[in-house]
């Protein structure tokens, strides 16, 4: 499968049959500017949303006729098994910012986890809805999501083979949170892809656990 970064918490999934899945379409110029990627406006098969915030739930750009996941539950859509797991924004249960979906995503071969905008550690029982992971999507920047120390704990709490990062700053990103560096820095295996496009596939996983770093696409 290909995975594809847009930028921010926005992903696209193109299974090997060619099922395209987009995961927390953000509404570019939103909050003000803020959010400065370009729009997201190719075709979708599934579209994936963890919360109902303008940059993580904007669809009315996406192209094509496509199923949208956005409550908790589990779905087999086009061959494509996915689970959609409760969580919170917040440490407060929910009261600051609400709840969040966390997202495992069972396609050719792999499971893919996309925490969404989660703002707490993972206990026991959500570790294993979670269960064993291939490549994780995780955010990083902290502010309003957990930050690079939670993030960290995370990691070594599911054990992904690979984990990329999202939610951090860049230059198209006004939010006052992290620059990936806080999350990387003293760590090993880091892997910096001069592009926006990761394949993975079961026969190519890394021997050893890996972090990806991606271009944004947009």
């Amino acid at each position: 499968m290909q995975i594809r970064w847009y930028g921010h918490a926005a992903f696209r999934i193109t299974t090997a049959p060619g099922v395209r899945i987009i995961i927390d379409p953000y509404e570019s110029g939103g909050f003000d500017g803020a959010v400065s990627y370009a729009p997201i406006t190719d075709p979708a098969d599934i579209v994936l949303v963890s919360h109902d915030h303008g940059d993580h739930n904007y669809t009315a750009a996406l192209a094509g006729t496509y199923t949208e996941v956005r409550k908790e539950g589990a779905y087999d859509i086009r061959g494509v098994r996915i689970r959609a797991i409760p969580t919170f924004h917040d440490t407060s249960q929910g009261s600051e910012r609400g709840r969040n979906l966390i997202f495992v995503i069972e396609a050719d071969g792999l499971r893919l986890v996309h925490l969404g905008d989660l703002g707490h550690l993972l206990d026991r029982d959500l570790l294993t809805q979670i269960g064993k992971t291939d490549v994780l999507m995780l955010p990083v920047g902290g502010y309003f999501t957990i930050d690079a120390e939670a993030a960290t704990r995370i990691v070594n709490d599911i054990r992904p083979v690979i984990v990329i990062p999202m939610h951090f700053k860049t230059e198209k990103v006004g939010f006052p949170i992290a620059e990936i560096g806080e999350f990387t820095k003293g760590k090993e295996r880091v892997r910096s892809i001069d592009g926006h496009d990761i394949e993975v596939t079961k026969e190519s996983l890394p021997g050893k656990p890996e972090i990806v770093l991606l271009r944004h696409a947009r």
